[in-house]
Protein backbone atom coordinates (compact mmCIF):
# COMPACT_ATOMS: atom_id res chain seq x y z
CA UNK A 1 0.00 0.00 0.00
CA UNK A 2 1.36 3.50 -1.01
CA UNK A 3 0.62 6.58 1.53
CA UNK A 4 -2.66 7.34 -0.62
CA UNK A 5 -3.87 4.06 0.53
CA UNK A 6 -4.28 1.49 -1.99
CA UNK A 7 -4.87 -1.82 -0.79
CA UNK A 8 -2.55 -4.83 -0.59
CA UNK A 9 -2.32 -8.47 0.28
CA UNK A 10 -0.51 -10.34 3.12
CA UNK A 11 -0.10 -13.91 3.88
CA UNK A 12 -2.44 -15.47 6.53
CA UNK A 13 0.06 -16.53 9.56
CA UNK A 14 0.06 -16.86 12.99
CA UNK A 15 2.49 -15.46 15.24
CA UNK A 16 5.11 -16.99 17.44
CA UNK A 17 3.43 -18.85 19.93
CA UNK A 18 -0.41 -18.85 18.29
CA UNK A 19 -1.28 -22.32 17.55
CA UNK A 20 -2.37 -23.01 14.52
CA UNK A 21 -6.30 -23.55 14.23
CA UNK A 22 -6.90 -20.61 16.79
CA UNK A 23 -6.95 -17.10 15.70
CA UNK A 24 -4.94 -14.08 16.80
CA UNK A 25 -7.10 -11.58 18.78
CA UNK A 26 -5.78 -9.20 16.18
CA UNK A 27 -7.24 -11.43 13.87
CA UNK A 28 -10.86 -11.68 15.08
CA UNK A 29 -10.52 -8.36 15.18
CA UNK A 30 -9.30 -7.48 11.88
CA UNK A 31 -11.67 -9.96 9.97
CA UNK A 32 -14.55 -8.38 11.47
CA UNK A 33 -13.55 -4.79 10.67
CA UNK A 34 -12.25 -5.56 7.36
CA UNK A 35 -15.89 -6.88 6.63
CA UNK A 36 -17.74 -4.09 8.13
CA UNK A 37 -19.74 -1.95 5.75
CA UNK A 38 -22.26 0.80 5.91
CA UNK A 39 -25.06 -1.57 5.80
CA UNK A 40 -24.18 -3.49 8.33
CA UNK A 41 -24.20 -0.19 10.88
CA UNK A 42 -27.74 0.42 12.60
CA UNK A 43 -29.24 3.58 12.18
CA UNK A 44 -28.22 5.48 15.50
CA UNK A 45 -24.73 4.05 15.16
CA UNK A 46 -24.66 5.85 11.61
CA UNK A 47 -25.81 9.29 13.98
CA UNK A 48 -23.41 8.56 16.64
CA UNK A 49 -20.50 9.02 14.70
CA UNK A 50 -21.79 11.76 12.15
CA UNK A 51 -22.17 13.52 15.31
CA UNK A 52 -18.37 12.54 16.59
CA UNK A 53 -17.42 13.72 12.85
CA UNK A 54 -19.17 17.41 13.71
CA UNK A 55 -17.99 17.40 17.08
CA UNK A 56 -14.45 16.72 16.30
CA UNK A 57 -13.97 19.32 13.71
CA UNK A 58 -15.29 21.87 15.90
CA UNK A 59 -12.66 20.67 17.93
CA UNK A 60 -9.74 21.15 15.23
CA UNK A 61 -11.74 24.62 14.76
CA UNK A 62 -10.67 25.68 18.44
CA UNK A 63 -7.59 24.55 18.29
CA UNK A 64 -6.90 26.60 15.30
CA UNK A 65 -7.76 29.43 16.74
CA UNK A 66 -6.03 28.92 19.80
CA UNK A 67 -2.39 30.10 20.28
CA UNK A 68 -0.77 26.62 21.32
CA UNK A 69 -2.88 25.19 18.22
CA UNK A 70 -1.34 28.02 15.69
CA UNK A 71 2.28 27.11 17.46
CA UNK A 72 1.53 23.46 16.03
CA UNK A 73 0.68 25.11 12.36
CA UNK A 74 3.66 26.95 12.32
CA UNK A 75 5.65 23.14 13.45
CA UNK A 76 3.60 21.03 11.21
CA UNK A 77 0.99 22.69 8.28
CA UNK A 78 -2.14 22.70 8.72
CA UNK A 79 -4.63 19.92 8.56
CA UNK A 80 -5.23 21.25 4.72
CA UNK A 81 -1.87 19.80 3.63
CA UNK A 82 -1.69 17.53 0.53
CA UNK A 83 -0.27 14.76 2.40
CA UNK A 84 -2.58 13.15 4.14
CA UNK A 85 -0.01 11.86 6.90
CA UNK A 86 0.94 14.71 7.95
CA UNK A 87 -2.51 15.74 7.82
CA UNK A 88 -3.62 13.00 10.27
CA UNK A 89 -0.44 13.54 12.53
CA UNK A 90 -1.40 17.80 12.55
CA UNK A 91 -5.07 16.92 13.14
CA UNK A 92 -4.33 14.72 15.88
CA UNK A 93 -1.93 17.66 17.47
CA UNK A 94 -4.48 19.90 16.92
CA UNK A 95 -7.32 17.91 18.27
CA UNK A 96 -5.88 16.56 21.82
CA UNK A 97 -4.33 20.07 22.80
CA UNK A 98 -7.25 21.45 24.21
CA UNK A 99 -9.06 18.40 26.24
CA UNK A 100 -11.93 19.07 24.01
CA UNK A 101 -11.96 15.97 22.29
CA UNK A 102 -15.28 13.04 22.75
CA UNK A 103 -14.65 9.86 24.61
CA UNK A 104 -15.42 6.73 24.67
CA UNK A 105 -15.90 3.23 26.76
CA UNK A 106 -12.95 3.20 26.90
CA UNK A 107 -10.54 5.91 25.52
CA UNK A 108 -9.80 8.92 23.44
CA UNK A 109 -10.45 7.33 20.47
CA UNK A 110 -11.21 10.10 17.97
CA UNK A 111 -7.34 11.73 17.20
CA UNK A 112 -7.15 8.52 15.46
CA UNK A 113 -10.79 7.07 14.64
CA UNK A 114 -12.07 10.70 12.95
CA UNK A 115 -8.39 12.62 12.09
CA UNK A 116 -7.30 9.71 9.95
CA UNK A 117 -10.74 9.23 7.77
CA UNK A 118 -10.60 13.12 7.76
CA UNK A 119 -7.06 13.15 6.19
CA UNK A 120 -7.33 10.72 4.03
CA UNK A 121 -10.86 11.14 2.59
CA UNK A 122 -9.36 12.67 -0.65
CA UNK A 123 -6.75 9.87 -1.83
CA UNK A 124 -9.19 7.52 -0.62
CA UNK A 125 -11.90 8.75 -2.21
CA UNK A 126 -14.22 8.36 0.80
CA UNK A 127 -18.23 9.49 0.45
CA UNK A 128 -20.09 9.81 3.44
CA UNK A 129 -21.12 6.87 3.85
CA UNK A 130 -17.59 5.13 3.39
CA UNK A 131 -15.98 7.89 5.71
CA UNK A 132 -18.66 7.29 8.68
CA UNK A 133 -17.79 3.49 8.65
CA UNK A 134 -14.30 3.82 8.89
CA UNK A 135 -15.01 5.90 11.65
CA UNK A 136 -17.08 3.27 13.11
CA UNK A 137 -14.51 0.70 12.58
CA UNK A 138 -12.03 2.90 14.32
CA UNK A 139 -13.98 3.36 17.07
CA UNK A 140 -14.65 -0.07 17.80
CA UNK A 141 -10.98 -1.31 17.47
CA UNK A 142 -9.51 0.94 19.47
CA UNK A 143 -11.93 1.60 21.82
CA UNK A 144 -11.88 -2.19 22.76
CA UNK A 145 -8.23 -2.67 23.05
CA UNK A 146 -8.14 -0.15 25.62
CA UNK A 147 -10.98 -1.27 27.31
CA UNK A 148 -9.12 -4.95 27.76
CA UNK A 149 -6.22 -2.70 29.07
CA UNK A 150 -8.58 -0.93 31.26
CA UNK A 151 -7.44 -1.75 34.76
CA UNK A 152 -4.40 -0.25 34.83
CA UNK A 153 -1.74 2.33 35.21
CA UNK A 154 -2.56 4.43 31.81
CA UNK A 155 -6.42 5.75 31.30
CA UNK A 156 -7.69 8.36 29.20
CA UNK A 157 -5.25 10.57 27.14
CA UNK A 158 -2.26 8.50 28.60
CA UNK A 159 -3.02 6.01 26.59
CA UNK A 160 -1.42 6.24 23.54
CA UNK A 161 -1.71 2.64 22.27
CA UNK A 162 -5.28 3.93 21.52
CA UNK A 163 -4.08 5.94 18.27
CA UNK A 164 -1.78 3.00 16.76
CA UNK A 165 -4.95 0.97 16.82
CA UNK A 166 -7.60 3.30 15.63
CA UNK A 167 -4.98 5.01 13.07
CA UNK A 168 -4.45 1.64 11.51
CA UNK A 169 -8.04 0.66 11.44
CA UNK A 170 -9.08 3.98 10.00
CA UNK A 171 -6.67 3.89 6.98
CA UNK A 172 -6.87 0.31 6.42
CA UNK A 173 -10.61 0.30 6.63
CA UNK A 174 -11.28 3.38 4.27
CA UNK A 175 -8.46 1.40 1.88
CA UNK A 176 -10.33 -2.02 1.92
CA UNK A 177 -7.19 -3.64 2.99
CA UNK A 178 -7.41 -7.26 3.59
CA UNK A 179 -7.60 -8.29 7.23
CA UNK A 180 -3.41 -10.08 6.98
CA UNK A 181 -2.90 -6.78 5.87
CA UNK A 182 -4.36 -5.24 9.26
CA UNK A 183 -2.62 -7.57 11.57
CA UNK A 184 0.63 -6.63 10.09
CA UNK A 185 0.27 -3.51 10.43
CA UNK A 186 -1.06 -3.67 14.21
CA UNK A 187 1.71 -6.10 15.27
CA UNK A 188 4.34 -3.03 13.69
CA UNK A 189 2.63 -0.52 15.30
CA UNK A 190 2.22 -1.66 18.60
CA UNK A 191 6.01 -2.76 18.54
CA UNK A 192 6.89 -0.10 21.09
CA UNK A 193 3.82 1.61 21.85
CA UNK A 194 4.11 5.01 24.03
CA UNK A 195 4.68 5.00 27.70
CA UNK A 196 3.35 8.63 28.36
CA UNK A 197 5.22 11.06 31.21
CA UNK A 198 2.60 12.89 33.57
CA UNK A 199 5.37 15.16 34.57
CA UNK A 200 5.74 16.59 30.99
CA UNK A 201 2.08 16.01 29.97
CA UNK A 202 0.83 18.23 33.16
CA UNK A 203 3.61 20.46 33.18
CA UNK A 204 4.77 21.58 29.81
CA UNK A 205 2.96 21.45 26.01
CA UNK A 206 4.17 18.03 25.65
CA UNK A 207 0.77 16.47 25.53
CA UNK A 208 0.08 17.72 21.89
CA UNK A 209 2.06 14.66 20.85
CA UNK A 210 1.05 11.95 22.70
CA UNK A 211 -1.92 11.58 19.97
CA UNK A 212 0.14 12.90 16.74
CA UNK A 213 3.36 10.66 17.92
CA UNK A 214 1.21 7.22 17.29
CA UNK A 215 -0.89 8.53 14.73
CA UNK A 216 2.51 9.03 12.43
CA UNK A 217 3.68 6.00 13.94
CA UNK A 218 0.48 3.87 12.93
CA UNK A 219 0.62 4.93 9.85
CA UNK A 220 3.98 4.49 9.10
CA UNK A 221 3.82 0.94 10.17
CA UNK A 222 0.54 0.47 7.03
CA UNK A 223 3.43 1.15 4.87
CA UNK A 224 5.51 -1.09 6.21
CA UNK A 225 2.92 -3.99 5.98
CA UNK A 226 2.15 -3.11 2.15
CA UNK A 227 5.79 -3.39 1.43
CA UNK A 228 5.94 -7.08 3.05
CA UNK A 229 7.29 -6.56 6.90
CA UNK A 230 5.59 -8.67 9.11
CA UNK A 231 4.03 -8.10 12.86
CA UNK A 232 3.76 -10.24 15.62
CA UNK A 233 -0.35 -11.48 15.18
CA UNK A 234 -0.50 -12.35 18.63
CA UNK A 235 0.59 -9.31 19.74
CA UNK A 236 -2.10 -8.02 22.02
CA UNK A 237 -2.55 -11.45 24.31
CA UNK A 238 1.14 -12.89 24.42
CA UNK A 239 2.87 -12.84 27.44
CA UNK A 240 4.85 -10.19 26.25
CA UNK A 241 2.33 -8.38 24.64
CA UNK A 242 0.40 -4.91 25.10
CA UNK A 243 -2.04 -6.35 27.99
CA UNK A 244 0.34 -7.99 29.29
CA UNK A 245 2.60 -4.99 29.64
CA UNK A 246 -0.68 -2.05 30.04
CA UNK A 247 -2.80 -4.03 32.46
CA UNK A 248 -2.65 -5.05 36.11
CA UNK A 249 -5.78 -7.24 34.80
CA UNK A 250 -6.17 -7.68 31.88
CA UNK A 251 -9.33 -8.54 29.77
CA UNK A 252 -8.46 -10.08 26.72
CA UNK A 253 -12.00 -11.07 26.02
CA UNK A 254 -13.44 -7.38 25.82
CA UNK A 255 -11.16 -7.28 22.50
CA UNK A 256 -13.82 -9.10 20.61
CA UNK A 257 -17.18 -9.32 22.86
CA UNK A 258 -20.39 -9.11 20.69
CA UNK A 259 -18.79 -7.48 17.50
CA UNK A 260 -21.78 -6.12 15.87
CA UNK A 261 -23.91 -6.20 18.73
CA UNK A 262 -21.82 -4.56 21.37
CA UNK A 263 -21.21 -1.13 19.92
CA UNK A 264 -18.43 0.74 21.61
CA UNK A 265 -19.43 4.01 19.18
CA UNK A 266 -22.66 4.19 21.62
CA UNK A 267 -20.80 5.10 24.65
CA UNK A 268 -19.82 8.26 23.20
CA UNK A 269 -19.53 11.11 25.37
CA UNK A 270 -19.40 14.85 24.01
CA UNK A 271 -16.78 17.25 25.58
CA UNK A 272 -18.20 20.88 26.09
CA UNK A 273 -15.87 22.34 27.85
CA UNK A 274 -12.29 22.23 27.26
CA UNK A 275 -11.19 20.37 30.82
CA UNK A 276 -11.14 17.30 31.98
CA UNK A 277 -13.68 14.75 31.57
CA UNK A 278 -13.97 14.42 36.00
CA UNK A 279 -14.36 18.42 36.08
CA UNK A 280 -17.52 18.73 33.78
CA UNK A 281 -20.06 18.33 36.77
CA UNK A 282 -18.68 20.85 38.83
CA UNK A 283 -18.25 23.28 35.93
CA UNK A 284 -21.87 22.36 35.21
CA UNK A 285 -22.73 23.49 38.94
CA UNK A 286 -20.68 26.60 38.68
CA UNK A 287 -22.62 28.02 35.55
CA UNK A 288 -25.69 27.19 37.16
CA UNK A 289 -24.51 29.25 40.27
CA UNK A 290 -23.17 32.11 37.87
CA UNK A 291 -26.81 33.12 37.10
CA UNK A 292 -27.37 33.89 40.48
CA UNK A 293 -24.14 36.01 41.44
CA UNK A 294 -23.33 39.67 40.36
CA UNK A 295 -20.77 40.94 39.50
CA UNK A 296 -20.28 42.49 43.29
CA UNK A 297 -21.53 39.26 44.27
CA UNK A 298 -18.45 37.50 43.20
CA UNK A 299 -15.67 39.34 45.50
CA UNK A 300 -18.21 38.45 48.66
CA UNK A 301 -17.51 34.33 48.05
CA UNK A 302 -15.84 33.31 51.31
CA UNK A 303 -16.07 29.34 50.71
CA UNK A 304 -16.49 27.53 47.51
CA UNK A 305 -16.45 23.56 48.65
CA UNK A 306 -16.83 20.94 45.59
CA UNK A 307 -18.31 17.68 46.45
CA UNK A 308 -16.43 14.85 44.31
CA UNK A 309 -15.76 11.32 43.78
CA UNK A 310 -12.94 9.97 44.46
CA UNK A 311 -11.69 9.97 40.74
CA UNK A 312 -12.22 13.70 40.57
CA UNK A 313 -10.02 14.54 43.80
CA UNK A 314 -7.05 12.64 42.22
CA UNK A 315 -7.19 14.39 38.83
CA UNK A 316 -6.85 17.26 40.69
CA UNK A 317 -4.06 16.13 42.93
CA UNK A 318 -2.00 14.99 39.86
CA UNK A 319 -2.50 18.47 38.28
CA UNK A 320 -2.17 20.41 41.24
CA UNK A 321 1.59 20.68 41.42
CA UNK A 322 1.92 22.00 37.58
CA UNK A 323 -0.52 25.11 37.97
CA UNK A 324 0.68 28.41 38.20
CA UNK A 325 -1.48 30.62 37.30
CA UNK A 326 -1.36 32.44 34.03
CA UNK A 327 2.51 29.95 33.23
CA UNK A 328 0.19 26.95 33.65
CA UNK A 329 0.32 24.56 31.08
CA UNK A 330 -3.00 23.87 29.74
CA UNK A 331 -3.24 20.28 31.03
CA UNK A 332 -2.37 20.98 34.45
CA UNK A 333 -4.99 24.01 34.01
CA UNK A 334 -7.75 21.26 31.75
CA UNK A 335 -7.98 18.97 35.52
CA UNK A 336 -7.93 21.98 37.92
CA UNK A 337 -11.29 21.47 39.71
CA UNK A 338 -10.18 25.36 41.23
CA UNK A 339 -9.29 26.96 37.99
CA UNK A 340 -12.93 25.65 36.00
CA UNK A 341 -15.26 26.57 38.91
CA UNK A 342 -14.08 29.68 38.89
CA UNK A 343 -13.93 30.21 35.60
CA UNK A 344 -17.30 29.01 35.39
CA UNK A 345 -18.89 31.22 38.25
CA UNK A 346 -17.38 34.31 36.71
CA UNK A 347 -18.31 34.08 33.15
CA UNK A 348 -21.18 31.53 33.51
CA UNK A 349 -19.44 28.68 31.26
CA UNK A 350 -15.68 27.42 30.26
CA UNK A 351 -14.59 28.06 26.65
CA UNK A 352 -11.50 27.32 24.88
CA UNK A 353 -10.19 31.06 25.15
CA UNK A 354 -10.45 30.74 28.93
CA UNK A 355 -6.74 28.68 28.74
CA UNK A 356 -5.16 31.60 26.93
CA UNK A 357 -4.31 34.98 28.02
CA UNK A 358 -5.75 37.28 29.09
CA UNK A 359 -8.40 34.95 30.91
CA UNK A 360 -5.52 33.14 32.65
CA UNK A 361 -4.35 36.12 33.98
CA UNK A 362 -7.92 37.24 35.37
CA UNK A 363 -6.62 37.84 38.91
CA UNK A 364 -10.73 37.57 40.35
CA UNK A 365 -10.87 34.02 38.56
CA UNK A 366 -7.96 33.20 40.53
CA UNK A 367 -8.47 34.78 43.78
CA UNK A 368 -12.05 32.71 43.73
CA UNK A 369 -9.67 29.51 42.85
CA UNK A 370 -8.20 30.51 46.06
CA UNK A 371 -11.17 29.39 48.11
CA UNK A 372 -11.86 26.39 46.58
CA UNK A 373 -12.19 23.34 49.11
CA UNK A 374 -12.75 19.94 47.18
CA UNK A 375 -14.57 17.20 49.54
CA UNK A 376 -14.48 13.45 48.85
CA UNK A 377 -17.97 12.31 48.80
CA UNK A 378 -18.57 8.18 48.78
CA UNK A 379 -21.82 8.31 47.27
CA UNK A 380 -20.54 9.95 44.02
CA UNK A 381 -17.90 8.00 43.57
CA UNK A 382 -20.42 4.42 44.12
CA UNK A 383 -22.46 6.34 41.08
CA UNK A 384 -19.67 6.82 38.77
CA UNK A 385 -18.09 2.59 39.48
CA UNK A 386 -22.28 1.72 38.49
CA UNK A 387 -21.63 2.96 35.52
CA UNK A 388 -20.34 1.94 32.07
CA UNK A 389 -17.48 4.62 31.63
CA UNK A 390 -15.04 5.06 32.54
CA UNK A 391 -14.48 2.02 35.11
CA UNK A 392 -17.56 0.02 35.70
CA UNK A 393 -17.82 -1.69 32.57
CA UNK A 394 -14.08 -2.76 33.16
CA UNK A 395 -14.41 -3.62 36.81
CA UNK A 396 -17.75 -6.24 35.66
CA UNK A 397 -15.55 -7.66 32.70
CA UNK A 398 -12.68 -8.42 35.22
CA UNK A 399 -14.93 -9.59 38.43
CA UNK A 400 -13.18 -10.78 41.09
CA UNK A 401 -10.01 -9.30 40.10
CA UNK A 402 -11.51 -6.29 38.93
CA UNK A 403 -13.18 -6.10 42.58
CA UNK A 404 -9.29 -6.86 43.80
CA UNK A 405 -7.50 -4.30 41.42
CA UNK A 406 -10.39 -1.65 43.36
CA UNK A 407 -9.47 -2.50 46.84
CA UNK A 408 -5.96 -1.63 45.76
CA UNK A 409 -6.58 1.48 43.84
CA UNK A 410 -9.20 3.07 45.71
CA UNK A 411 -9.52 1.04 49.55
CA UNK A 412 -11.80 -1.11 50.84
CA UNK A 413 -14.42 1.36 52.14
CA UNK A 414 -15.96 2.54 48.65
CA UNK A 415 -15.00 -1.14 47.45
CA UNK A 416 -17.41 -2.63 49.84
CA UNK A 417 -20.26 -0.66 49.15
CA UNK A 418 -19.86 -0.39 45.36
CA UNK A 419 -22.31 -1.50 42.77
CA UNK A 420 -19.99 -3.52 40.42
CA UNK A 421 -21.56 -6.83 40.63
CA UNK A 422 -22.83 -8.95 37.55
CA UNK A 423 -21.98 -9.95 34.05
CA UNK A 424 -20.91 -7.74 31.65
CA UNK A 425 -22.91 -5.89 29.45
CA UNK A 426 -23.94 -7.30 25.84
CA UNK A 427 -24.93 -4.00 24.52
CA UNK A 428 -24.05 -0.65 25.40
CA UNK A 429 -27.55 0.91 24.20
CA UNK A 430 -27.88 1.66 28.05
CA UNK A 431 -24.51 2.90 28.25
CA UNK A 432 -23.66 5.74 30.58
CA UNK A 433 -21.09 8.13 32.41
CA UNK A 434 -22.12 9.61 35.91
CA UNK A 435 -19.73 11.71 36.91
CA UNK A 436 -21.42 13.88 39.46
CA UNK A 437 -20.35 16.79 41.74
CA UNK A 438 -21.70 19.11 44.39
CA UNK A 439 -21.05 22.72 44.48
CA UNK A 440 -21.77 25.42 48.01
CA UNK A 441 -20.95 28.98 47.60
CA UNK A 442 -20.88 30.59 51.28
CA UNK A 443 -21.11 34.21 51.13
CA UNK A 444 -20.26 36.94 53.59
CA UNK A 445 -23.52 37.49 54.85
CA UNK A 446 -24.04 34.16 55.14
CA UNK A 447 -26.03 33.04 52.30
CA UNK A 448 -25.32 29.50 50.97
CA UNK A 449 -26.16 28.65 47.28
CA UNK A 450 -25.71 25.60 46.08
CA UNK A 451 -26.20 23.59 42.75
CA UNK A 452 -25.57 19.85 41.52
CA UNK A 453 -25.06 17.31 38.88
CA UNK A 454 -25.48 14.18 38.78
CA UNK A 455 -24.44 14.16 34.76
CA UNK A 456 -22.77 16.51 33.11
CA UNK A 457 -24.10 17.24 29.55
CA UNK A 458 -22.70 15.63 26.87
CA UNK A 459 -22.03 12.60 29.15
CA UNK A 460 -22.77 9.12 28.20
CA UNK A 461 -26.42 8.80 29.40
CA UNK A 462 -30.26 9.17 28.24
CA UNK A 463 -30.17 12.60 27.22
CA UNK A 464 -27.11 12.10 25.24
CA UNK A 465 -28.82 9.20 23.52
CA UNK A 466 -31.41 11.51 22.72
CA UNK A 467 -29.86 14.88 21.74
CA UNK A 468 -26.43 14.33 20.85
CA UNK A 469 -26.97 16.10 17.36
CA UNK A 470 -28.01 19.49 18.71
CA UNK A 471 -25.24 19.52 20.98
CA UNK A 472 -22.46 19.10 18.24
CA UNK A 473 -24.14 21.93 15.70
CA UNK A 474 -24.57 24.08 19.14
CA UNK A 475 -20.63 23.26 19.46
CA UNK A 476 -20.01 23.71 15.85
CA UNK A 477 -21.76 27.28 15.96
CA UNK A 478 -19.52 28.06 18.69
CA UNK A 479 -16.06 27.42 17.05
CA UNK A 480 -17.51 29.58 14.32
CA UNK A 481 -18.94 27.65 11.80
CA UNK A 482 -21.40 28.84 8.92
CA UNK A 483 -24.95 27.49 9.44
CA UNK A 484 -24.60 26.00 5.87
CA UNK A 485 -21.55 23.91 6.36
CA UNK A 486 -23.15 22.73 10.17
CA UNK A 487 -26.36 21.49 7.61
CA UNK A 488 -24.03 19.96 4.94
CA UNK A 489 -22.32 18.22 8.07
CA UNK A 490 -25.85 17.01 8.90
CA UNK A 491 -26.63 15.11 6.06
CA UNK A 492 -22.73 13.14 5.96
CA UNK A 493 -23.86 9.82 4.89
CA UNK A 494 -25.79 11.05 1.60
CA UNK A 495 -22.56 12.63 0.23
CA UNK A 496 -20.76 12.07 -2.53
CA UNK A 497 -16.93 11.93 -2.16
CA UNK A 498 -16.47 15.35 -4.03
CA UNK A 499 -19.13 16.74 -1.55
CA UNK A 500 -17.09 15.17 1.55
CA UNK A 501 -13.80 16.39 0.36
CA UNK A 502 -15.52 19.85 -0.16
CA UNK A 503 -17.25 20.35 3.05
CA UNK A 504 -14.61 19.44 5.50
CA UNK A 505 -12.19 21.35 3.24
CA UNK A 506 -14.69 24.71 4.29
CA UNK A 507 -15.30 23.43 7.81
CA UNK A 508 -11.74 23.58 8.20
CA UNK A 509 -11.06 27.03 6.28
CA UNK A 510 -13.97 29.60 7.36
CA UNK A 511 -12.64 31.96 9.17
CA UNK A 512 -11.98 31.11 12.78
CA UNK A 513 -13.67 32.75 16.25
CA UNK A 514 -10.76 35.02 17.92
CA UNK A 515 -9.06 33.32 20.76
CA UNK A 516 -9.17 36.38 23.30
CA UNK A 517 -12.01 37.17 25.13
CA UNK A 518 -12.92 39.62 28.19
CA UNK A 519 -12.19 37.12 31.08
CA UNK A 520 -14.82 38.75 33.19
CA UNK A 521 -17.34 38.45 29.77
CA UNK A 522 -21.29 37.16 30.85
CA UNK A 523 -21.25 34.21 27.97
Amino acid sequence: MTATGTPGTADRGYGPGQAPGVPSLTRQLAEWSAGLRHADLPGRIEEYATSQVMSHLAVLRASLAHPLGRKLVGAFGTPLTADPCRAAQVMAALSSCLYYEDSMYAGHVTHASVGVPLAFRRVQRLNGRALLTAVVAANECAARVTAACALGPLRGQGTSYTQLVGAVAARLHGARAQAGMWTNAWGLALATPPWPLRRALLGSEAKVLSAATPVRTALDACDAAAAGLRGAEDILEHPGGLLAKFSDVPSPEAVTAGLGTRWHTETLTFKLNPAGAYVDAAVDCASQLHARLSREGLHDIEEIVVSAARLTIAMDQEGAPYVDRDRSAIMALNVSVAYNVATALTTGAVVPADLAEPATADRLRWSLADRVRLEYDPGLSREVLRGTAPLGEALRQAGENGRRWLVAVMGEGITATADIAGPPSTTFQKADKAVGARLRVTLRDGRVLTASCGRPKGAAGPETRHGHRELVRSKLASSGTSTEVIDGLDRLASLTARQVDALVTRALSEPLPTAEADPASNR
